[in-house]
Formats: C-alpha cells, sequence, structure tokens
C-alpha cells in the first residue's frame, strides 16, 4: 500500500505541476532559459545527494531551512521524518522526477501549432479554456509516456528511503522495494524476500502491460 500510495502522489504532483511549468516555460519572459535550466536541474542530483540536502539542509527539525522560516513566524518547527515520514519521501522523489516530467511536456508543448493558438484567441477563447481544450489534449500523449515511465521507476524507489527514514517509524515509510532489502539483507529472510521480489516483478509486469496498452491505445486515436 505504502508503494501504490507513493507512486500514485509522486504522479499527481509531477505531472499536474509538470504541466503548470510547462504552458509557463513555453512563454516569453526575461530569464525563461535559465529558468528552464534551475527546473530542470534537480533531474541531475543523484538520489542519494537529494536525499541528503533534503534531510539535513531543509527537513531538519533543529538546523533545516524549514524550521528556521517556521520559527522566524513564531511556528513550532515540524518533525518531517517523525510525524509525515512517508508524505516527506514523496516530497524528495517529487522533486527529483518533476524536472523530467517538465521536459517532456515542454517538448511536447513546443510543437503545439501557434496559429492553432492565435485562431482560438482570435475566437474568443479565454486562458482556460485554451488549456483544457486546446494544450491538454495535445499533451496527452506526453503524458502517457511520462506516467507509463515514472510508474516503472517509482516502484523501485529506494535511496531516499534508505537515506531519510530507514522505512520508519516502524513500517511507516516502507515501501516493497525497501522491504525485500530489509528482508534478505538485514533479516537474512532470504525466502520472504524472494516472496516480495515476485510480487514486485508481477507487479510491475502489470503496470507495464496496462500502461502500454493504454498509451498505444492513445497513439492510434
Amino acid at each position: 500500500l505504502n508503494t501504490l500510495y507513493l507512486v500514485f502522489w509522486v504522479l499527481v504532483i509531477t505531472v499536474g505541476l509538470g504541466t503548470l511549468l510547462a504552458v509557463l516555460f513555453d512563454q516569453e519572459f526575461p530569464g525563461r532559459n535559465i529558468a528552464r535550466l534551475f527546473a530542470i536541474a534537480p533531474f541531475f542530483v543523484m538520489p542519494t545527494v537529494s536525499a541528503l540536502i533534503w534531510e539535513n539542509l531543509l527537513m531538519h527539525p533543529v538546523n533545516g531551512l524549514f524550521a528556521f522560516f517556521a520559527r522566524s513566524l513564531g511556528f513550532q518547527p515540524i518533525d518531517f521524518f517523525g510525524s509525515m515520514p512517508l508524505t516527506s519521501v514523496i516530497m524528495i522523489v517529487a522533486w527529483q522526477w518533476l524536472p523530467f516530467a517538465l521536459l517532456i511536456l515542454l517538448t511536447a508543448m513546443q510543437s503545439l501549432d501557434n496559429e492553432q493558438k492565435e485562431a482560438a484567441r482570435m475566437d474568443g477563447a479565454k486562458p482556460v479554456s485554451m488549456f483544457f481544450f486546446i494544450i491538454l489534449p495535445h499533451l496527452s500523449r506526453a503524458i502517457s509516456v511520462v506516467i507509463m515511465i515514472e510508474t516503472i521507476c517509482l516502484l523501485s524507489v529506494f535511496a531516499e528511503i534508505r537515506v531519510t527514514t530507514n522505512g520508519g517509524p516502524g513500517l511507516a515509510s516502507t515501501n516493497l522495494a525497501y522491504l525485500i532489502f530489509q528482508q534478505a539483507l538485514e533479516n537474512y529472510d532470504v525466502g520472504l524476500a524472494s516472496a516480495g521480489g515476485l510480487i514486485a516483478v508481477v507487479l510491475a509486469n502489470i503496470v507495464a502491460v496496462f500502461l502500454v496498452r493504454a498509451i498505444a491505445k492513445n497513439v492510434a486515436d
């Protein structure tokens, strides 16, 4: 359940924000190239380094940046990994994968015919209507590709959990990949780890078949 919860919310965050940022970065504004560079940069940071940055620089309940802002505003700092461990891992993983979604969706945005958008504007289409009836349908195939690739990769999230929470407190942030590691290399229960590995393989194949069929139908349409 933790595995599915993590995959679902990371997809919601990365696809949702990625789509909005792709629309934003497709517009002309001063410093657009630099903004694009900073937006895409997190994807090239190793997962272990990313987790360490979030754990020690941002989310630390005493010395973290978030704790500093909370104290400055008169609030009590939050112990992210103690009180909301899985949510904290989701935030870290989403930050890593958001640039990937942005890159794919921005590339798709740039292939949208400007004449089509200009014709819609001349017909009196508002920005919200253009987004839902022109931009979003155009991005549907790219969104499908992002969902497929991210889902398969997110099923095996490990480094972020190992560095920050070690699957705890208890099993609160343990996903399937980390559970297999725990059983095989910490508890020396190879049988249970093998069973978990079999479940992981079956789950990944079910997801892959479902998503490939959905994308193939989307492309055919």
